[in-house]
């Protein structure tokens, strides 16, 4: 176990299967929006990029992400497993929000990612890009919180 005596399953070294699970595990947890639950998935000291912000530790990413929340409402995430190795896990992403003055985006993104022998994300290197679109153009359309599972993926929706 890790110093905390936390562990979160699936552990390294990945499968095709045991990536995906972690995939979607992580897209899960995003899409229900609790920064401390989101938090756990990290390693204590998990050292993070995210756009131009460095977060460091559950405390610095648990504030990141109550902030990231607060300005993006009606956040839906879909990630895609892209490539996977060992103890890694790279992902390309999307997810559609809206601001405060009622814009919507599509935010599009690659994740890198490290888990430690006990499953959990010591690394993660986000790039993310904005697009501005219409509400008609959005494709995220299911209920807030987890993604259905008859939903599309990224692949399925042509992004």
């Amino acid at each position: 176990m890790d110093k905390t005596g936390e562990a979160r399953p699936p552990f390294p070294p990945f499968t095709e299967e045991t990536a995906r699970q972690k995939v979607r595990m992580a897209e899960d947890g995003w899409n229900g929006r609790n920064p401390a639950k989101v938090a756990m998935a990290y390693t204590v000291d998990s050292q993070w990029r995210n756009r131009s912000e460095f977060p460091r530790g559950r405390a610095e990413i648990e504030a990141f992400l109550t902030r990231k929340w607060q300005k993006e409402h009606e956040y839906r995430l879909i990630k895609e497993l892209w490539a996977f190795r060992e103890n890694r896990i790279a992902v390309r992403f999307a997810y559609e929000w809206h601001d405060h003055t009622g814009q919507w985006y599509r935010s599009y993104g690659n994740e890198n990612w490290e888990f430690d022998e006990q499953g959990l994300m010591a690394k993660r290197y986000a790039s993310i890009n904005d697009l501005a679109i219409e509400e008609s153009e959005r494709k995220f359309r299911w209920p807030q919180g987890r993604r259905p599972d008859d939903r599309p993926e990224l692949s399925d929706l042509g992004l």
